[in-house]
Order: structure tokens, then C-alpha cells, then sequence
């Protein structure tokens, strides 16, 4: 179903992204691929369809939940679960691994001691056949053991040809970075690889995509609230899903819908303020809410909130991180949910 908020595993339900799977399709054997775009565009839903066509195995790693400072223990937690479900294709490549025990539909991972599991050798076990490992929002993989998948990374990408990964990440500028495929410094340096971006919806496939849901549902709405809705969430496939539901559900009126998304951006925004540990990037995001859209503007601006002088390097460092959060690019919201959600940021 077009409205389900849940990512999509299968073609039919992924609405108008044959473009994308065919590039993946045609690329298919690139050892590494990444697939970048602004959150809730579906980048997820485009892998998950992607790996679900392929005749051989893969394994995907969510790493939504991972912390910043994770260890060897949270990682390998993750990718057991990884594992563990889609078992059935993948017991025969890992039955002789010692450090992995299978146990019913599960496994669990050996993460320290003798017989511990090496990332390096692990992905030289997986080689005896052909396999695609995913890395779902892999930006979160920046921190104390990024160097060490790396390595283990670049180690499979020169010598193990069956071996493909595929890296997704909102927040683009910190993907790069924890790729740091530029950087001559690095393992990865060099190597090349193919990006997909995904991009919003134009207007009239926005139009498309709420008029084809409703129709599963055997229902229409009128023509002020189909624009209204394209124009407010601005071709963002996971805001119109958010939006469709909410209508079959029996929420008729935009205005609450509207409501409704403002807010659960702005609970993401403050979350994102309470990580970074400065109520100041709050300051910064109200600004640009509300127009102001260059250094200099935002600088005064936030300085008579403040009542206080700012530093120019604090401040450059607070808009470099939102755009590598992509949150912001060009002193402009990426999301108009979002720009709406700063307007009402506790200051």
C-alpha cells in the first residue's frame, strides 16, 4: 500500500522509482554503492525493493539506533540482527564461522575474547559467494571504530569480488565524512563508486502519488486539499505518506495533518539541539526560519536574541554541522516541515 508509513519492500508499493532501481540494477556489481538524499525521501524503501529483486543474499545493517560513541558489542548486536533475518538465505555462508553461534531463528556474535569475530576475516568468509551488505543511515558509523570498518571495508573491496556494500545516509556532509573517499589519507581514497541521489517528487508526481494511495482506499479529496499538501510538504515522499494515512485514517482537515508533522519535526529538532548540548543552535535555526539567509544576518540576528556577542568560529562551526546534518544548505531549510518547526523552537 502506497500510505503505509513502514518502508517499502516490494516494487508495487514503491511509487514511481524505476528510475532509481534501474540505476542500481545497471550497477550492480560496483563494490560499493551509496544512495544520499534528505530524510523521509525513501531511501530505504528504494533498498530494501533493490535487494529483494536480486537472486543472492544480503545483509542489512540499521543503524538508526547506534550511538555516538558505540562499541564493538552495540555494532555486532546490530549486525546479528542483520543476519538473523534473512538466516535462511545465509546459514550456509557463515555454519562454519566460529565466532557466530547459531541458536533457533538467531545468532549471536562472539565480540571480545578468543575467537572473537574480525570484521576483516568475516567479510573474507562471506566471499565464497556473491553478496551485497547495506549500511542504513551509515553516518552513524563515524566515531571510536570507524577506522577499523573502514579498514575491513577497504581490505574486502580490493580482494573480495563477491563481496558489494551499499551505504545510505541523510545526513549527507557526515556520511562523506565517515567515508572520507576524498581524503587521501584513507584506505577507501581512490576507489570508485557509484552515488544515487534521491530526489523529491515534481509537483505533479506529488499529485500522482496522493491520488493513486486514495484510490486504494477508494476515496478521493478534493482538489484545495491535494494542493495544499503538495505545496506544504514540497515532494517529500515520507511527509505525503504521513499526510495519506492520516486522511484514511479519518483525519480530514490539512490544517491538523499540518499540525500534526510541524510537530514531530520539531521533536526531532530539539532532540538534535539537546545532543549538540547548545541551546544556541535553536537560536540559529529560529533565524533562518524566518528568513534570515546569509552569515551576516544570521550572526546579528542571533546575537540580539542573545544579548551577547558571538564568535565567528562558533558560529561557523554551528551552520557547518547543520548542513552536514542536512538539515540546512545555503542558509535555507532543506525541509519546509522543518523550517515551519524552527519558527516554534523554545528560545
Amino acid at each position: 500500500m502506497i500510505f503505509d508509513t513502514r518502508p517499502k519492500m516490494k516494487r508495487e508499493d514503491l511509487f514511481d522509482r524505476e528510475k532509481e532501481l534501474e540505476d542500481l540494477h545497471n550497477n550492480l556489481d560496483v563494490p560499493i554503492m551509496v544512495i544520499t538524499g534528505v530524510r523521509r525521501i525513501g531511501k530505504s524503501s528504494i533498498l530494501n525493493v533493490f535487494l529483494n529483486e536480486i537472486s543472492y543474499p544480503s545483509i542489512v545493517l540499521d543503524l538508526r539506533a547506534l550511538k555516538n560513541n558505540y562499541g564493538l558489542k552495540e555494532f555486532y548486536e546490530i549486525l546479528s540482527q542483520g543476519i538473523s533475518s534473512k538466516l535462511e538465505k545465509l546459514i550456509d555462508i557463515i555454519k562454519n564461522i566460529t565466532a557466530i553461534r547459531i541458536a533457533g531463528n538467531e545468532i549471536e556474535i562472539k565480540w571480545r575474547g578468543k575467537d572473537a569475530l574480525n570484521l576483516t576475516s568475516f567479510f573474507d568468509h562471506l566471499n565464497r559467494k556473491r553478496i551485497i551488505i547495506a549500511f542504513d543511515e551509515a553516518q552513524k558509523l563515524r566515531g571510536p571504530r570507524s577506522n577499523e570498518i573502514l579498514n575491513a571495508i577497504a581490505h574486502s573491496y580490493d580482494y573480495n569480488k563477491n563481496v558489494s556494500f551499499i551505504f545510505t545516509g541523510s545526513e549527507v556532509g557526515l556520511l562523506y565524512d565517515f567515508l572520507k573517499m576524498n581524503d587521501a589519507s584513507s584506505l577507501l581514497y581512490g576507489r570508485y563508486y557509484y552515488n544515487l541521489t534521491v530526489e523529491r517528487f515534481p509537483k505533479d508526481v506529488s499529485k500522482g502519488f496522493l491520488i493513486s494511495g486514495f484510490k486504494e482506499y477508494n476515496m478521493s479529496v478534493t482538489e484545495e486539499d491535494l494542493e495544499e499538501a503538495i505545496s506544504f510538504f514540497d515532494g517529500i515522499p515520507g511527509w505525503l505518506t504521513f499526510y495519506g494515512n492520516e486522511v484514511v485514517r479519518g483525519l480530514k482537515r490539512f490544517d491538523v495533518i499540518k499540525e500534526m508533522a510541524v510537530n514531530l519535526a520539531k521533536n526531532e529538532l530539539e532532540n538534535l539541539i539537546k545532543t549538540r548540548g547548545s541551546k544556541r543552535y535553536a537560536t540559529v535555526l529560529h533565524g533562518i526560519a524566518l528568513g534570515e539567509n546569509s552569515w551576516s544576518r544570521i550572526k546579528r540576528y542571533a546575537e540580539e536574541k542573545e544579548k551577547t556577542t558571538i564568535s565567528s568560529s562558533i558560529l561557523s562551526n554551528i551552520l557547518g554541522t547543520l548542513e552536514e546534518l542536512s538539515i540546512i544548505k545555503n542558509y535555507e531549510f532543506i525541509d519546509p516541515v522543518y523550517r515551519e518547526a524552527a519558527k516554534r523552537l523554545d528560545l
